[in-house]
């Protein structure tokens, strides 16, 4: 009975998605045709005064622009050619870099998914966050994110697509309950990382007969063991229905979006890997079937290949609407590559030159891709080696919608970095924290930055303008700017019940 009413909701939907979940996509990453699917199901709480019709020939957009924030699953600092990469073939992403900026010092809020999605959105590092490490939590009353301050006075519509993490069914930290009015995806590991779901979750104002999230509904493409709808396709798809129906104009007076939109490619299906030993799930290989290389590494480059089609698609769908000069679109990613489902991170060196991968807290566990575009607000072309991160996100878009920033987070705007300005504002220090395979710590400051692996153990130190690589401990060295170090490491953080941490009283470097 409970199949059959999830059967049934699938074709009552109405709004973004409506139609979106019965069709059955294509197997090779081509433009995605977008069905033409109801209107938005629910006014916004205020409606501005509405302006006089445009003249023929008179060009409007919002006084604030739209924003985009894309966020990658798993794809490393050097998984992208305008980062370096050889062999994996990112042409969109790459002509997105061309036309904006590139960030070469950008880090993760934490080098595990959970974590770094909670600062990036909440705009605190994981000394201050709630959520710290990759356990199920969920985001509390108190925690605010970046749709609730743009849905007030800004009046942004808000849109949430994809892995969320932070929250599940009848949690505090539900997407609906965190400021985003349209939401579609996934609110666990598990559900996210397989990329032919059998259903989604989702929540749209004004569908009659089912309750505040609308039901878990099910996927036609994907039941009874059908593998036809992929999820990278799927939110694209979701994506593209977002901007056509929600794109300002004069009868929803030039209100702005905000696109949140989190892709789980190219995380690997871990479920998968344990049966078959290959976890990197993609309808093809294509272009890389004639490679000879392993599977997982011909699957994961395809993965990430169809990844930059669908921003390709999205880029092209702004440019229809000409939307490009109204549009911030960030491109980022949660973490550094893994090393799951059969997949080799060291195969097409996706971490760069750095040393380390997912899940430890080593630069290419924490340093990651960066793009910004804003047609004629950004220069094209441009590279910045300032070190920012995943919490100075959420200031950095509430200084572009002229939102106050509120003044209980870590992030600092770089705002004034997009736009060619002095950049007057900058960290005196990074933090991350990290509470898988043991509590573990790291700050930058400067060119310097420490770790520790565990608590009592010994700060190790490294010198990244001279030593990029991380492979020169110079803590013994440096006895002043490690102690500099544990003194700020005693305050960069509040106690946490569920990710303590014992701070030693004194080290061996302290008492020198």
């Amino acid at each position: 009975m409970r199949l059959n009413n999830r059967w049934v909701l699938s074709f009552l939907m109405t709004g973004i998605f409506g139609l979106l979940l019965n069709l059955n996509l294509s197997a090779q990453p081509v433009p995605i045709p977008v069905p033409a699917l109801g209107a938005p199901t629910q006014a916004p709480a205020q409606k501005p005064k509405l302006l006089p019709p445009p003249k023929p020939g008179e060009k409007r957009g919002p006084e604030t622009p739209n924003i985009i924030l894309i966020v990658a699953d798993d794809l490393g600092w050097g998984d992208l050619g305008s980062y370096g990469q050889q062999l994996i073939k990112t042409p969109y992403l790459d002509q997105l870099a061309a036309g904006g900026m590139r960030f070469t010092q950008f880090y993760a809020g934490a080098p595990l998914g959970n974590a770094s999605r909670c600062a990036l959105l909440t705009g605190k590092h994981t000394g201050h966050s709630y959520i710290r490490g990759n356990r199920p939590a969920s985001l509390r009353t108190i925690d605010t994110v970046i749709p609730m301050y743009l849905q007030g006075n800004a009046q942004y519509e808000t849109i949430a697509l994809g892995k969320w993490n932070l929250g599940s069914k009848g949690t505090p930290g539900e997407p609906f309950k965190k400021g985003f009015r349209h939401w579609l995806g996934f609110v666990d590991q598990t559900h996210a990382n397989n990329h032919y779901p059998t259903y989604v979750w989702r929540y749209e104002p004004g569908v009659r007969g089912v309750n505040s999230w609308n039901g878990d509904v099910l996927i036609q493409a994907n039941a009874r063991g059908q593998r036809n709808a992929y999820s990278t396709d799927l939110l694209t798809k979701a994506a593209l229905n977002a901007i056509r129906i929600y794109k300002p104009d004069w009868y929803k007076h030039y209100r702005p979006f905000f696109l949140y939109l989190s892709y789980t490619a190219p995380h690997a299906n871990n479920q998968l890997a344990q049966k078959a030993g290959n976890g990197m799930e993609v309808p093809t290989d294509f272009p890389y079937s004639g490679e000879k290389w392993p599977r997982p590494e011909r699957n994961k480059a395809a993965m990430i290949t169809r990844l930059d089609t669908a921003v390709g698609q999205i880029m092209a769908k702004l440019k229809e609407y000409k939307l490009d000069e109204d549009t911030l679109i960030l491109f980022t990613s949660d973490n550094g590559p893994h090393q799951e489902g059969g997949n080799n991170p060291a195969f097409f060196r996706s971490a760069g030159p750095f040393k380390g991968i997912k899940g430890n807290l080593y630069e290419g566990g924490l340093r990651v891709p960066m793009i910004a575009r804003w047609t004629g607000k950004i220069k094209p072309n441009t590279v910045t080696e300032e070190p920012f991160a995943h919490w100075d996100v959420l200031p950095t878009l509430l200084s572009a919608a002229r939102v106050s920033k509120p003044r209980e987070i870590d992030g600092v705007s770089f705002l004034p970095t997009l736009l060619g300005r002095e950049q007057l504002k900058k960290h005196d220090f990074l933090y991350w924290e990290m509470h898988e395979y043991g509590s573990q710590q790291a700050a930058r400051k400067g060119d310097w930055k420490v770790i520790r692996p565990a608590p009592g153990k010994a700060l190790e130190l490294y010198n990244l303008q001279r030593d990029p690589t991380e492979s020169q401990n110079v803590a013994s060295l440096n006895p002043k700017v490690v102690e500099n170090f544990e003194n700020f490491l005693r305050t960069a953080r509040t106690r946490s019940v569920l990710w303590p941490i014992t701070q030693p009283k004194e080290t061996a470097a302290s008492r020198r």
